[in-house]
């Protein structure tokens, strides 16, 4: 276990390098394109897939270095990789709480984090479990998340949503095409979804808080 320091920028770094093995996944597990667009890949010590069309790589890089952008912002409550049907109806999401990671201001980001001890001591913040055994741990559950979840309708698509903390501003002028969700009774991540959840995983790795869950629509089919 490496006894280097955390910055709030490795915390995050470490989480978008997930995310990432984490989309893929998703994609596979769910069909959301065909099997022999996959290539098999090892990340985390685990076997993996990714996609391996050109086009579908750069659009999750670039969407996922978007999303690191709000969140050295500090503002991301939710992350949320959404699957709609060929209507646009959300059968789908795939939930990361990252709510408690810590907050910093912008030019404090390589700063090592510090807690405070009962005694009034700064002590530098190590981590103290393995992310990789964490995120190993949960992309195997994401691995075998179709045994437990419905069978998708054909034609399916999936995107990207972020749910921003109360007092986060939208990233409007960002140069990827975010697009405010008007939604109804607290579903402000992908759309209204009549939903039941399916936990996956909690990650506690050092300072890296979050929770994991599957959100599938009522009477998906």
């Amino acid at each position: 276990m490496s006894t280097e320091a955390t910055t709030l920028r490795v915390i995050i770094a470490a989480f978008t390098d997930f995310l990432t093995v984490a989309i893929h996944t998703i994609l596979y597990e769910r069909a959301i394109y065909p099997p022999t667009s996959f290539l098999s890949a090892r990340k985390y010590n685990l076997s993996v897939r990714q996609n391996r069309h050109p086009k579908v790589c750069e659009w999750i890089n670039d969407a996922v270095s978007a999303v690191e952008t709000e969140l050295l912002k500090g503002v991301v409550g939710r992350v949320a990789i959404v699957i709609y049907t060929k209507d646009n109806h959300p059968v789908e999401r795939f939930m990361l709480d990252v709510s408690r990671f810590p907050t910093v201001a912008l030019a404090d980001l390589d700063t090592p984090l510090e807690r405070t001890a009962a005694n009034g001591d700064r002590l530098p913040i190590l981590p103290r479990i393995d992310m990789e055994e964490q995120f190993r741990a949960t992309l195997s559950r994401l691995a075998s998340c179709s045994s437990t979840l419905k069978p998708l309708p054909e034609g399916c698509v999936f995107n990207i949503a972020v749910e921003l903390k109360q007092d986060g501003q939208p990233p409007l002028n960002h140069p990827q095409p975010w697009m405010p969700v008007q939604s109804a009774k607290g579903d402000a991540v992908g759309g209204q979804l009549q939903k039941k959840a399916v936990p996956v995983r909690s990650i506690a790795a050092g300072e890296l808080l979050l929770e994991c869950w599957i959100e599938e629509a009522d009477g998906a089919s």
